[in-house]
């Protein structure tokens, strides 16, 4: 019988809006934002490299190639979400009438 052991994934970390002070043109925001993207662009980075490890015959475990995809999905998909989010406050904003 093989024991079950855990798996260490990191949680998906959250952007602080403590990033750096506004520079005039919205920059707290826009650095928000790029902290974001790189993130979930480095979930996805490190998602392909450990599919590739496992396709290599590396020695990755089947469910930590599991785990490490969805969390870079789950990231992808709450990115998606925020960005619909400010889309559409965007759009409320630009359709007021001042």
């Amino acid at each position: 019988m093989i024991p079950i052991t855990g798996v260490n994934i990191s949680p998906i970390p959250l952007p602080g809006l403590t990033a750096a002070p506004a520079s005039g043109t919205g920059g707290a925001f826009q650095n928000v934002l790029a902290d974001a993207v790189h993130k979930v662009e480095s979930f996805q980075t490190n998602a392909n490299a450990v599919v590739n490890n496992f396709l290599n015959g590396e020695g990755e475990e089947l469910h930590h190639v599991a785990m490490t995809t969805q969390q870079a999905d789950l990231s992808f998909q709450m990115f998606m979400q925020v960005r619909n989010k400010v889309v559409a406050a965007y759009n409320q904003v630009m359709q007021m009438q001042v």
